[in-house]
């Protein structure tokens, strides 16, 4: 027997409208169906280009609040949720940054990363909650839904605002207010899914496009990269340790040979193999240089410049 829902919400928002070009979807071959979905998937690139400017106030809002010793939170519920946790556990071992700087709260829990939890995202008190016991002022937190109206995600910005934390939306609902307290409002019009309704489609592909975004624009502005290489990841395997030294002979264009011996020389930090290769100075004076800089290679390099000179 069916329960009935003890309350029912009409979200007025586009990703819940029915889409015109796929109201046959159902009726087409298995290529067409494909072809449809992949449609709507190639619209999403461009609704996500339109928010870029609002997506670097959130950078800079987040690099703030790492600078000041400040936490990044993401706040999500669904699949809002569970791509915010991918983006935050896959920054560690990209940049090795500590496991506290990016944060995900999602709601439910980590059973609901599997599972629905009923009402879970209904529960505003449960956000606001979490971030009166996690955020601090400085801090800078990012809630992420397809409606704009999900009261979990709501109650968390507002109990982060008044804990003095910054706060940010990704919404898929170009449609809802902006809400009191956000200071970044980013609200993607992604328009109908090819299924209706089903946000885990063309909405979650732009949370997913923002989320990388967003983070990595983070860890360049933070100094966690070099160029375009990852000079701040951790080699937790055989492939990522080949990977490190043909980042550091790309960097240098130098041997595998003389790139393996620096490493070892470095203790495996790769970071300090560089500054060493490139500036020509000792592993301990580039090991300072970059402790000097924040691990931002450039400016390492800008002042062994500067005491040569």
């Amino acid at each position: 027997m069916m329960t009935v829902p003890v309350q029912a919400v009409h979200v007025d928002s586009p990703t819940e409208t029915r889409n015109p070009r796929t109201k046959d979807i159902d009726l087409m071959s298995t290529a067409g169906i494909l072809g449809a979905i992949n449609a709507e998937d190639r619209t999403v690139p461009g609704a996500v280009a339109a928010v870029l400017p609002q997506v670097a106030r959130a950078v800079d809002h987040a690099v703030d609040a790492l600078r000041s010793g400040g936490r990044v939170h993401y706040v999500g519920a669904g699949t809002s949720g569970r791509l915010a946790t991918l983006d935050a556990a896959e920054l560690v071992p990209t940049f090795n940054v500590p496991g506290d700087w990016f944060i995900a709260h999602h709601a439910g829990g980590e059973r609901a990363l599997r599972h629905a939890v009923e009402n879970a995202e209904d529960d505003s008190a449960a956000g606001a909650a979490e971030m009166a016991a996690m955020v601090q002022p400085g801090d800078f937190v990012l809630g992420l839904t397809a409606s704009g109206r999900t009261p979990y995600v709501l109650g968390a910005l507002a109990a982060a605002s008044r804990q003095g934390a910054r706060t940010g939306l990704v919404s898929g609902n170009a449609k809802a207010a902006k809400p009191a307290g956000v200071d970044v409002l980013i609200a993607v019009d992604t328009g109908p899914e090819a299924i209706a309704g089903s946000t885990r489609m063309k909405a979650g592909t732009a949370q997913k496009m923002i989320l990388t975004s967003f983070s990595t624009a983070t860890m360049i502005k933070l100094g966690r990269t070099y160029s375009n290489l990852m000079v701040s990841m951790r080699a937790t395997n055989a492939k990522l340790r080949g990977r490190t030294i043909r980042i550091l002979q790309e960097a240098t264009g130098m041997t595998m040979a003389d790139c393996s011996d620096a490493l070892t020389e470095a203790g495996g930090d790769l970071k300090v193999a560089l500054v060493h290769l490139l500036s020509g100075e000792d592993v301990k004076s580039a090991a300072k240089a970059l402790h000097t800089s924040g691990g931002h290679v450039r400016k390492a390099l800008d002042t062994l410049r500067v005491r040569a000179s």
